[in-house]
């Protein structure tokens, strides 16, 4: 099962070797060290740009991993791969599925507010202006959560609400 290590890198290599010491020290089980070597090489495997790989190998973590933070670190890496893939509506429904599980990801937030901000930008090219309004507030709502969690973060959008108005002071 182990991705053999592509990446000649020292740090890469270095966190393999002490990840596979600490699974063999803590006191888990052996769904949730499979589970955790799965997520790892997925994580290698995104990084390499093979994303069918690292799909298959989030997919297999999700099999065996219980524990709702984990999973929702997982769901978050699959929506990635789907919005560097341009389907966005499939990253849209994972990173929801990881903010159901971990309220605390300003991540994802960001990243939903990142696609409907996109997806503004489409419809006000196309002269849907209506269209482009709510996908502009939609992608504000999202960008204001990110930054309420992580406030020293996402300074351009916190740019985008001050001059676009849709925010005052960000506190």
């Amino acid at each position: 099962m182990p991705r053999l290590q592509k990446n000649d890198n020292f740090i890469d290599k270095t966190f393999t070797v002490l990840a596979d010491i600490v699974l063999k020290i803590l006191p888990t089980s052996k769904e949730e060290k499979e589970a955790f070597c799965y997520y790892r090489d997925g994580m290698s495997a995104q990084s390499e740009g093979e994303y069918a790989e690292a799909l298959e190998n989030y997919y297999e973590a999700l099999t065996l991993e219980e524990d709702p933070y984990d999973r929702s670190y997982i769901l978050y890496n699959i929506g990635l791969i789907y919005a560097s893939n341009g389907e966005h509506v499939k990253a849209l429904e994972y990173y929801h599925q990881a903010l159901k599980l971990n309220t605390q990801m300003p991540q994802a937030f960001n990243n939903i507010a990142v696609i409907y901000h996109y997806q503004g930008l489409k419809a006000a090219n196309k002269q849907k202006f209506e269209a482009s309004k709510a996908m502009f507030d939609k992608a504000a709502i999202y960008w204001k959560k990110a930054i309420t969690l992580a406030p020293n973060n996402y300074i351009e959008a916190q740019n985008w609400l001050k001059t676009t108005g849709r925010i005052k002071n960000i506190d």
